[in-house]
């Protein structure tokens, strides 16, 4: 059986999780810290690790900022630019069938536009997708989708971190998050490579899934903000429990190489947990997991390669 390990990083710009948390946006050099100061910092990890990545951007982030000459680099040194839709709707799964495409649609045409190649992949928001953006994507041409996310702890943690926020909205203090959540059937879709079905936590015949990580029986996450947090030994004890997968998908967030100190991040710090460790000692645990994974025998590739490599 192949092993293969793929890297993805999504490019939410700290305005998106203002968002999540119902906060004012930050203003200033502050507000473009993933694209200016993370995105580098992941530049010379993988450099050095001799890593190819897989990053999904939010299209509308090129309108200003540091993101064009961003992702001009990143696509030049041979890392896989996909889709995180156009605009980063939290409920784009809500939204009637015109803006979905046209989220779809357009993120596709302005990121090729942008780097010179088209993308093959997707990742919705929030990781929440269902039948009818599966279609919607499959008519843009996308060959991948990486959305789904099987992972009863993340769902509950989600579900009550929404109901917080809302809870403190209702007495003045700050506004309602903007993130939903997904159907909850979604927990029973397979945790490997799958074609979607319908629905689509179901195997069928339809576009190729690349499930987010999941660890093996207990189904923990498998994604920056529990890697990172877990420190170096823990991070290696989560990458054990990942071995055997034919695909470990490690999904990361810009914000897991951000500082909260160096970044002037400190007003999201108490409300954003990945912000509350140093970028050095975040960066640390992902080489060590990157390590557990080379010594069992994991081959590092971008998705769309992982996608090419699973499509039978």
């Amino acid at each position: 059986m192949q092993r293969l390990a793929a890297v993805s990083i999504d490019l939410d710009e700290i305005g998106c999780y203002s968002a999540i948390h119902g906060l004012p946006p930050l203003e200033g050099e502050a507000a473009h810290a993933v694209y200016a100061r993370a995105v580098p910092r992941f530049e010379r990890l993988f450099e050095d690790l001799g890593i190819p990545a897989t990053f999904f951007a939010i299209a509308a982030d090129l309108d200003e900022g540091p993101a064009p000459g961003a992702l001009r680099r990143l696509h030049a040194a041979g890392h896989e630019i996909a889709s995180h839709s156009l605009s980063h709707l939290y409920d784009l799964t809500r939204q009637d069938r015109a803006t979905q495409e046209r989220e779809v649609v357009a993120s596709l045409d302005r990121l090729e536009a942008a780097v010179g190649e088209r993308p093959t992949g997707f990742r919705a928001p929030g990781y929440t997708i269902t039948d009818e953006l599966f279609e919607v994507l499959a008519d843009a041409g996308v060959r991948y989708d990486s959305s789904v996310f099987p992972c009863p702890a993340y769902y509950a943690a989600k579900v009550a971190a929404i109901g917080a926020i809302g809870l403190k909205a209702r007495f003045g203090r700050g506004v309602p998050s903007h993130s939903i959540v997904d159907d909850p059937r979604v927990l029973g879709a397979p945790a490997d490579p799958y074609r979607v079905g319908q629905s689509y936590w179901r195997r069928g015949s339809g576009l190729l899934e690349l499930p987010i990580g999941v660890t093996r029986g207990a189904r923990l996450p498998y994604i920056g903000t529990s890697v990172v947090l877990a420190g170096d030994r823990g991070a290696d004890l989560l990458t054990r429990m990942m071995v055997g997968r034919p695909l470990v998908n490690l999904e990361l967030h810009g914000i897991d190489l951000a500082d909260a100190d160096a970044d002037g991040l400190t007003a999201l710090r108490p409300h954003q947990p990945d912000l509350r460790a140093t970028a050095a000692a975040k960066e640390s645990a992902l080489r060590a997991a990157i390590a557990r994974l080379r010594a069992e025998g994991y081959r590092f590739v971008r998705l769309d390669e992982a996608a090419a490599a699973f499509a039978g």
